[in-house]
């Protein structure tokens, strides 16, 4: 296994909505695979990252299961994999 992680970024006035977006992730990563989920600010943006970990056939953006997968993109967020 290796640790993934997921950026939610936001303006300072959105920090209530950038914790709840990385709380809901990592209700659906579990509590099993996670990790550590750390805030930071950037030139006036929030910053959330939820670490966890991760196997090699999930998807590092969504964490969506591409286990079949040919395309070279996840079906769920399109990120390249």
């Amino acid at each position: 296994m290796r640790v993934l992680f997921r950026h939610f970024r936001g303006t300072f006035r959105s920090w209530r909505n950038l914790f709840q977006e990385a709380t809901d992730f990592a209700t659906t990563v579990g509590p099993e695979r996670l990790v550590s989920i750390s805030h930071s600010a950037d030139r006036g943006e929030g910053i959330v990252t939820v670490w966890y970990w991760g196997e090699p056939d999930l998807c590092p953006g969504c964490g969506y299961n591409l286990t079949g997968n040919q395309s070279g993109r996840c079906p769920e967020c399109a990120m390249p994999v």
